[in-house]
């Protein structure tokens, strides 16, 4: 067997090499961000992650000094995105803004993924919650949650119900009145909040679960009706508005969240310089106060404090999601 030898002047060599890397890779970090950083959110235009994002967006941009970009790849439930984000360089330029659904409910209904969510991203910061609105066409006869139920009931297989992508937060929550209220209601896709929104005020789906930034001022100006919130307590908005509990569904829990995450591998420097970032913009008042004004929890942290809560939430949802029994082929 023949054996190299390292002499002197190759150690010497090794160890120059090595500190170079370390070398740029730390001024890497210390220049970021040099070049406009974008944000991949999973869903269309105008939903209510797309309009959090380009919220955050805005001051981030100005924290940083340096444009960020939002970017909207929808659909196959939020696949697109994830897997651009998951392969992008690990360098900070390619974030990945996205929302509760597709990073624990997805990856537990999609069989095949390119990318595993926990480890595939670096939590960055949990940007805020966020309850989700029960809204139906104004000119149909649904008045109450009763009202839906005994019309599904009724008439099996009849009624739909619409969402913003398959393992959506709308659509787990769509599968949860299905499973607690014994109702048989199909379930109709869609890319995005937007178009989802759009079908049920032409009348081409029946009802639907969203989320509350989006739905809210459709509600307020009377092109939808709000019939219950799945959040603890009534909206101040919606005084007349029933939570599902009070409604009936004294089980039933359903929101979303929302949050930024890089790819996997990306230095803690950088994490911790856009970490500080979103939390200075939550700490603006315009910020807080145009997320209250879409019902919205402001949340901020650590990217260590969000790791956890997105591990809890993926364990939690993986859970249900199995439960109930949703799969996506």
């Amino acid at each position: 067997m023949r054996h190299t030898l390292l002499t002197p002047l190759k150690l010497l060599k090794g160890a120059v090499v090595a500190a170079s890397v370390v070398a740029c890779s730390f001024a890497s970090a210390q220049d970021y961000p040099s070049q406009p950083i974008k944000f991949i959110v999973p869903y269309a235009p105008g939903g209510s992650t797309d309009l959090t994002a380009r919220l955050i967006a805005k001051s981030v941009s100005v924290e940083l000094g340096q444009s960020v970009i939002v970017e909207n790849h929808p659909g196959a439930g939020g696949v697109i995105a994830h897997e651009l984000v998951a392969k992008a360089p690990a360098d900070g330029y390619t974030l990945l803004f996205s929302a509760a659904g597709p990073l624990t409910v997805t990856p537990h209904t999609y069989p095949r993924l390119h990318y595993k969510p926990v480890k595939s991203f670096e939590p960055v910061v949990l940007v805020a919650t966020q309850p989700l609105l029960l809204v139906v066409n104004p000119k149909t006869s649904f008045h109450t949650v009763a009202d839906i139920v005994h019309q599904a009931k009724a008439t099996p297989g009849k009624l739909n119900y619409g969402s913003f992508g398959n393992g959506s937060a709308a659509h787990l929550a769509g599968e949860s009145f299905k499973m607690e209220t014994h109702v048989d209601i199909t379930h109709v896709p869609y890319k995005g909040s937007s178009p989802a929104l759009s079908a049920l005020m032409a009348g081409q789906i029946d009802m639907m679960f969203d989320v509350y930034s989006t739905s809210a001022p459709l509600a307020k100006a009377g092109k939808l009706r709000a019939i219950a919130i799945t959040s603890k307590q009534r909206s101040p908005d919606f005084p007349n508005v029933p939570t599902m509990a009070e409604a009936g569904l004294k089980d039933f829990s359903a929101g979303t969240w929302f949050g930024l995450l890089a790819p996997a591998g990306t230095s803690k420097e950088i994490v911790g310089r856009l970490n500080k970032a979103v939390n200075q913009a939550l700490a603006e008042k315009d910020v807080r106060n145009t997320l209250a004004s879409q019902g919205a929890i402001v949340a901020g942290g650590t990217p260590a404090e969000f790791g956890k809560y997105f591990q809890s939430e993926y364990d939690r949802m993986g859970t249900l999601a199995s439960a109930i029994g949703i799969k996506v082929d």
